[in-house]
């Protein structure tokens, strides 16, 4: 499922779709009009989000109305976690580093010792 869901947003303009999408449900010709492209282009791109399950659609009178599925960001969003979690550690590992290089630069500097540096 991953796989579907990177694919779909892959194009730029099918994640222009789900950004506006994201403010609230619209209808396809409304989509074209705000992202200034044809209804087919905008009806082709919401298919293929659709398929992957990033979309869902609704008929209101003579209209389709399309809106996000959040269920679906969840588990792109799960897949991403440890990804996150990658660069959290990295960005904390490079914090810490800058920390002791200022501190050694200036050694009159009366702060305590990190955890990691008294290990």
């Amino acid at each position: 499922m991953i796989d579907t869901l990177l694919s779909a947003l892959a194009d730029r303009h099918r994640r222009a779709l789900l950004d506006a999408l994201r403010r609230q449900p619209r209808a396809v010709g409304e989509l074209a009009e705000e992202l200034g492209v044809s209804q087919p282009t905008v009806s082709k791109h919401l298919r293929v989000l659709r398929e992957a399950g990033l979309v869902r659609v609704t008929k209101r009178a003579q209209h389709r109305i399309y809106a996000v599925v959040p269920e679906a960001l969840a588990e792109l969003d799960g897949w991403l976690a440890p990804y996150r979690a990658l660069w959290n550690d990295r960005l904390d590992a490079l914090g810490e580093h800058l920390d002791r290089t200022a501190r050694e630069r200036a050694p009159d500097s009366a702060e305590p010792p990190t955890e990691r540096e008294r290990d």
